[in-house]
Order: C-alpha cells, then sequence, then structure tokens
C-alpha cells in the first residue's frame, strides 16, 4: 500500500536541505500517481563517488515510493561545464571524454537504483537538436540580471573576474531538461538550487506545472573542508576496491564522520544519536567510525567484503592498536601533494628527512599500517593518512 502524501512528505525531508515548495509538493502527492522525479549528473569524471550517492539515495527512496525516477547523464551540458559554486571558467570536456566517462555511469548507478524501474537520458536528446535558433529562442527567456542574481556569478562580477558567456547557458540547459522531461521534482545538491530555479521558471514559461526543489547537503570530502570532488582527489568512489573503500572511510577525522552519518548511512536517525551519545560516553569513536565503513562497503560490495576489510584493515594496524591520542597535523601542499619522507618530518613522527629515509630503509616506516617500500612516494593533496615511524610515534595528517 502506498503511503499518504503527509507520510511520503516525511520520506522527502529526512536529511534534507530544502524543500520548494512543500505545498506543492503535497498537492502533487496527494493526487495519487506517481511523480516523475529527475536527477542530473554531469559525467566530468569516470566515477560516480559518495558525495554523489546522497542524492542518489533520496532518489531511491522515491522509487520505493512508487515514484518514476529519471536519472539523466548530462552529456551535453558536460560539454558548457557547470560554473557552480567555482571561482573560474571551468573548462569544457571533449566529446570523447564525456562519452568514456558516460559509459560508466548507468552501470555504478545502479549500485544504489533499482535498474528495472529507472529511467535513463541523455540531454543530448533535446539539445542538440535545438541548433543556433532554438539556442538563442531559449536564451531570449531569461536575463542577464536574473543571471546575475546567482550567487557564484555575482561574486565574480563584482571581484572583475572573467564569466564567459557559455556559461550562461549551463543553468538554462538544466533548466530546459526539466521542460523536455515534464519533471514534477528535482533533486540537487544545495549548490544547484539557482539551476533548479531556473528549470521551474521555465517550465512556467512553458505552459508547465512547475517542478519542486529537493535539495540535499553536500557531503564533505576526505579533507573535511572542501565538498567531495574527483578533481580535488578527496573522494571515495563506489566502483573502488573494499579494502580501498574502508581504508578511506576509517582515515575520516572524527568530527567529519558525524556529518557524514545522517547523509550516507541508512541507519535510523534515532539510532545514530544513540551511537553518538554513547560515544560522548566513553565510547571508542573508533567503533563508530567501523561500523560506518563497513556499512558502505557491504552496500556496495557484499557483507563478506566488508568483513575481509575489516580484518585486513586492522591486521596492517597490528589489531587495530592506534593510539587515542594521536596528533592531528594539517599540511599546505598547493595541490602538489608531498613527498612521504618530507610528511614524516613535518608530521613529526621523526626529526629530520634523513631519519625517515633511514627508516624506509629499515622497512620502519608506514602509512596507513603499509610499509613504505619506495622512498620517491608522493601522498596526494586532499587525502588523511596514519604515518608511523617504528613502533610508537603516530600522527594522523591531512594533506591540503
Amino acid at each position: 500500500m502506498t503511503p499518504g502524501a503527509r507520510e511520503q512528505l516525511d520520506v522527502f525531508r529526512r536529511g534534507a536541505d530544502e524543500l520548494l515548495v512543500e505545498s506543492e509538493l503535497e498537492a502533487k502527492l496527494a493526487r495519487g500517481v506517481p511523480l516523475r522525479i529527475k536527477l542530473g549528473l554531469d559525467p566530468t569524471a569516470p566515477d560516480i563517488h559518495l558525495g554523489h550517492t546522497v542524492v542518489l539515495n533520496k532518489l531511491r527512496q522515491a522509487q520505493d515510493l512508487g515514484h518514476q525516477v529519471i536519472f539523466l547523464i548530462g552529456d551535453f551540458t558536460s560539454m558548457i561545464g557547470d560554473p557552480s559554486g567555482r571561482n573560474a571558467t571551468r573548462p569544457p570536456l571533449t566529446r570523447e571524454q564525456i562519452e568514456a566517462n558516460a559509459k560508466t555511469y548507468h552501470a555504478q548507478a545502479s549500485k544504489v537504483l533499482d535498474p528495472a524501474r529507472t529511467e535513463i537520458r541523455y540531454n543530448s536528446e533535446w539539445c542538440e537538436p535545438l541548433g543556433a535558433a532554438g539556442m538563442i529562442r531559449l536564451a531570449s527567456r531569461y536575463t542577464v540580471a536574473r543571471m546575475l542574481e546567482r550567487d557564484d556569478f555575482a561574486r565574480r562580477f563584482r571581484g572583475n573576474q572573467p564569466i564567459a558567456v557559455h556559461e550562461f547557458l549551463y543553468p538554462l540547459m538544466q533548466g530546459y531538461d526539466s521542460v523536455a522531461l515534464k519533471a514534477d521534482i528535482e533533486l540537487g545538491g544545495t549548490d544547484q538550487k539557482f539551476n533548479l530555479l531556473v528549470g521551474r521558471e521555465l517550465q512556467k514559461d512553458f505552459g508547465q506545472e512547475p517542478q519542486c526543489i529537493l535539495t540535499m547537503p553536500l557531503l564533505e570530502g576526505l579533507d573535511g573542508t572542501e565538498k567531495m570532488s574527483k578533481s580535488k582527489g578527496n573522494y571515495v568512489g563506489i566502483a573502488e576496491a573494499p579494502g580501498e573503500m574502508f581504508g578511506k572511510v576509517m582515515s575520516i577525522s572524527d568530527e567529519l564522520m558525524w556529518r557524514w552519518y545522517p547523509l550516507v548511512s541508512f541507519l535510523p536517525v534515532g539510532e545514530i544519536e544513540k551511537l553518538k551519545r554513547e560515544v560522548a560516553a566513553g565510547r571508542n569513536p573508533r567503533d563508530a567510525k567501523v561500523a560506518l565503513a563497513q556499512e558502505i562497503v557491504e552496500r556496495f560490495h557484499s557483507r563478506a567484503d566488508a568483513e575481509r576489510a575489516l580484518a585486513d584493515f586492522e591486521a596492517r594496524f597490528r589489531g587495530g592498536a592506534l593510539p587515542d591520542d594521536m596528533p592531528e597535523v594539517a599540511i599546505a601542499t598547493a595541490g602538489a601533494g608531498i613527498a612521504v619522507a618530507n610528511l614524516a618530518k613535518q608530521a613529526g613522527v621523526v626529526d629530520s628527512t634523513s631519519e625517515a629515509l633511514r627508516m624506509i630503509a629499515q622497512r620502519g616506516l608506514r602509512v596507513d599500517g603499509s610499509v613504505v617500500e619506495d622512498k620517491t612516494l608522493r601522498v596526494a593533496a586532499g587525502t588523511t593518512v596514519v604515518v608511523q615511524a617504528g613502533k610508537r610515534r603516530f600522527a594522523r595528517v591531512r594533506v591540503d
């Protein structure tokens, strides 16, 4: 039996940042017919990461309520480049890059969505036939003043930073997707709000009932500061090997763990709050992090893979005996990463880089439990690692 409008609203609200307009969505739900719910992702990288699953999970919940979900691959809009949240023009991708990335998106999205109940679309279907004349007519429906209401455009305009004309086309084309698909609801991250509102306005202009908008919080990446992004190297790919996925989750700070829990865990809210209370009362926060890492690995692989990933992780750390009072260090690298010997010195686990190099030669330096054998190893920016020198000197290092 399909839940009533009020019960469905509760499902849509869980974890959401904003729901616009709630009264309109309740009216749509009250009709008792499946709604067309759209989520668009641009294939700007070959992997869907854990940040994407925040909105994909909400889309799956809509599927389970009986609605028609549309997973839209933005193969056309990727050629423009989404300027959302950026302080500079994003270089457009080539058609070859987009096609290569798009091939993986369907398979990876199926790890979250029910493929039998998912409508997969590509926005080149309706964007390319528009042609130059159609694009001009579409552009005439929106003003430059309205475009400059967008925070990132306004900020760049005030700062005398360049805004390429093609960037104005991105929110227009994303909005046109909603017209072409006759979307009832569109999902997106909080950074997509302007684009989603453009879709709502264009639908009105085309004589359609405007879509409702559901925005979800952005998941911070492994660094705990920037949003999760392949380009920043601070991501957990959902197609990654179980051990790699487990280790990345274990590398996040305790503070970040509690920000991740409500967005990526399927535990009921009450259970998450109970876990927080137990940790506040003295339970080791590592237990909560292990539970989160295992849940994520099991979701995208299997229970057996999650158990093996935990066993391997604990074996690398000699039974998981990491000190509770391990110092935490942040190292700025201007995005270039850092040589492992220099990292060990700056982390304070050795007194000099030459000592670090001697320890590497003696197999006494470890990163995330693994013996460092290559003295030229570099630790990438956007990652958090545990570096260990000998048996007693540890530090958790965030490489910015």
